[in-house]
C-alpha cells in the first residue's frame, strides 16, 4: 500500500504544480524553454503513472475489503462510465454544447470515472486510488475556477453542435472498447 500512496502523491504533485507551485513551472520554462518543460512533465507523468499502476497491483494483493458493494452498483458504474467517456472525448474536440456547458469536460470525466469506480469497488486499494482521483478532480476544478475568475483562462467559445454528436459517438465507441477488451488489459 505504501508504494501506491507514494505513487499517488508523486503523480498528483506532478499534475498540481501549477496549482501549488506556479513559480516552479514558470521558472523551468523561463530557463529551459517550453519544449523542455513538456518533455520533463511528460516523462514525470509517465513514470509516476507507472508507479501508481504497479503500486495498485501490489496493494490489491495485500489489502482486504472495506465493504461489499451491491451488485447493482456495477451496472451504475458502467452507465456512469459512458458519460465519463463522452465528456473525455468532448474535452479533446473543438467546443460543442457539452464542452461549453461543462467548462472542463476532462476534469468532469475524471470525477465521474473515480466516482463510478468508488461505487463498484470496496477493496481498500481501490478506495484509496479512486478516492484520491476524485479528490484530485475536485481540487483541480476549484483551481481552474479560480484561474478563470482571475482572467487566466478564457471560456471556450462554442463552435458547433456537430462536435457534440462526434463526442457522443466517439465516447460510446471508446466505452464499448473498454468494456470489450481494454479494461481487462
Amino acid at each position: 500500500m505504501t508504494l501506491l500512496v507514494v505513487g499517488l502523491v508523486l503523480f498528483f504533485a506532478v499534475h498540481l504544480v501549477r496549482v501549488f507551485a506556479p513559480g516552479f513551472r514558470v521558472g523551468v520554462i523561463a530557463q529551459f524553454g517550453k519544449p523542455a518543460w513538456v518533455v520533463f512533465h511528460s516523462l514525470a507523468s509517465i513514470v509516476t503513472l507507472v508507479l501508481v499502476i504497479y503500486g495498485f497491483g501490489e496493494a490489491r494483493q495485500v489489502t482486504g475489503m472495506l465493504w461489499y458493494p451491491p451488485v447493482f452498483m456495477a451496472h451504475i458504474a458502467v452507465t456512469l462510465m459512458l458519460v465519463a467517456m463522452i465528456c473525455l472525448v468532448a474535452g479533446f474536440l473543438p467546443a460543442g454544447h457539452i464542452a461549453t456547458k461543462t467548462k472542463y469536460p476532462i476534469v468532469l470525466s475524471i470525477k465521474i470515472w473515480a466516482l463510478a469506480h468508488l461505487l463498484a469497488n470496496g477493496e481498500t486499494a481501490s478506495v484509496v486510488l479512486f478516492g484520491a482521483f476524485l479528490a484530485y478532480g475536485v481540487l483541480l476544478r476549484i483551481a481552474l475556477k479560480r484561474r478563470e475568475r482571475a482572467g487566466e483562462i478564457a471560456p471556450r467559445p462554442f463552435v458547433s453542435a456537430g462536435y457534440d454528436i462526434a463526442a457522443v459517438v466517439l465516447g460510446a465507441v471508446l466505452w464499448l472498447l473498454i468494456i470489450w477488451q481494454l479494461h481487462e488489459w
